[in-house]
């Protein structure tokens, strides 16, 4: 077996872990094990919320015959899947748009219809925060869309980009819960989790989760990243600096759940999803050795690390002996220069890094891919590499420094046709890195 199949057979076990149709259904048992009947309203953001949604009416179809099914929920463009009383909305993502703020609004619509006795099911994942657009009052869409911007050009980790996002919002932060709970509806959230720690109130902002965070922390970030009114509307510096003073109301908070019944269920991680890439990986022979699932920094720098720990393992075998596979997840970051456009994403920039740093060995492979399906500007999930995609580069005088130094990691694996495209995979469990070391 090539070293490129068992890379790409390690994240196809990854991904296959976090699939919404095998998922869905087995905690929906748990969850409603005496079924459910009655009013049952479904809303959801997310990339992989769409095939979470069309998991969840095929179940209904079977074990709620009495239930009432009616909702709505967003997903990114390309990432829908096929419903018959869930309408599925198409938006933006990383940058939300009009559609996604016209779907924010069709669900903050339909929770505020809720009555005593009924039952919100929130379905959500990873990119939840950009589609669930629907802005406090006073801030405007291309107030959310220049500060979203902003932010993704700062290189702040998107734990901090949430924390603004959601205190600016009028659904993030608990506050879709906060309608339900008010109503007397009973909520029950499904989370796929994209971010490092598996928190509630982190995953896509947390629509149904109490908010650890608060105005100030918001605004202590934009002041962190030198966001001042010259790249970020003086409607959201505004927004924030009423909230510290307390005129507005904060976010969800654990004192506000008293009494009522609220429960995030988080259904797929990326630590489950590394496991069972270790689980593979040993079936064919390496030594899986998780370097865990909270590994943030920029790419480059990240890449650095990984190669440090590959070049100990590979020259003194201290602690492990090759052949061996080192694997880890966590979302990383690209700080952009100034002037400087780039294509790709975190995920390719991570193993373009790895191979400039690694020029001297030749026994190491690695694979890197988002496993949404998407790695930053373009429409491939990421890349790989391989001691012959090497030589071939060597070959072909195609220098990994030089796309390095203009972010274009994109343009180097397509033009060694080593890019992974697998299109969207309706799920969203972070990033996934491998390193093979034979």
């Amino acid at each position: 077996m090539t070293q490129e199949t068992i890379l790409k057979n390690a994240f196809a076990a990854a991904l296959a872990v976090a699939d919404p149709q095998k998922i869905v259904p087995e905690h929906l048992g748990k969850i409603f094990p005496n079924g459910l009947s009655g009013r049952c309203v479904v809303v959801g953001a997310g990339k992989a919320s769409a095939s979470m949604a069309s998991a969840l009416e095929r179940h209904a179809k079977v074990h709620w015959p009495e239930a009432q099914l009616e909702g709505v929920v967003l997903t990114r463009y390309g990432h829908g899947s096929p419903t018959s009383h869930i309408k599925i909305i198409e938006a933006g993502h990383p940058v939300p748009d009009q559609a996604g703020m016209d779907g924010a609004k069709a669900i903050f619509a339909l929770a505020n219809q809720l009555q005593q006795g009924d039952v919100l099911i929130a379905l959500v994942s990873g990119g939840g925060s950009s589609l669930l657009t629907l802005p406090q009052d006073g801030i405007s869409i291309d107030d959310m869309r220049i500060t979203t911007q902003a932010l993704l050009r700062s290189g702040a980790p998107i734990e901090e980009m949430n924390i603004v996002r959601k205190h600016l919002s009028a659904i993030l932060g608990g506050n879709l819960a906060r309608v339900a709970i008010d109503r007397g509806a009973r909520v029950e959230a499904l989370l796929i989790s994209d971010v490092t720690g598996d928190s509630p109130a982190d995953i896509a902002s947390g629509p149904c989760a109490a908010d650890y965070s608060s105005y100030q922390d918001a605004l202590d970030i934009l002041a962190k990243y030198h966001l001042n009114t010259e790249q970020v509307p003086t409607s959201v510096l505004s927004h924030l600096q009423k909230g510290v003073a307390g005129q507005i109301p904060e976010t969800l908070k654990e004192t506000d759940l008293n009494s009522a019944h609220v429960v995030n269920h988080v259904i797929a991680t990326a630590h489950n999803s590394l496991e069972a890439a270790a689980t593979y990986i040993k079936s064919v022979g390496y030594q899986p050795i998780i370097l865990g699932d909270t590994i943030t920094g920029e790419a480059r720098d990240v890449a650095l690390v990984q190669a440090a720990i590959a070049r100990e393992l590979s020259g003194y075998q201290s602690w492990a002996k090759p052949p061996v596979a080192l694997i880890s997840g966590g979302e990383c970051t690209v700080t952009l220069p100034p002037g400087i456009v780039g294509r790709g994403g975190r995920c390719s920039e991570f193993l373009l890094a790895l191979l400039a740093a690694t020029p001297d060995m030749s026994n190491i492979a690695g694979l890197a891919a988002d496993t949404d399906g998407i790695d930053g500007s373009e429409k491939n999930a990421g890349a790989w590499f391989t001691p012959e995609t090497r030589r071939t580069a060597h070959a072909r005088d195609i220098r990994p420094s030089h796309f390095l130094a203009a972010h274009d990691c994109f343009g180097f694996f397509a033009d060694l046709s080593a890019l992974v495209e697998t299109g969207p995979t309706l799920t969203n469990v972070n990033d996934f890195r491998i390193i093979l070391i034979d």
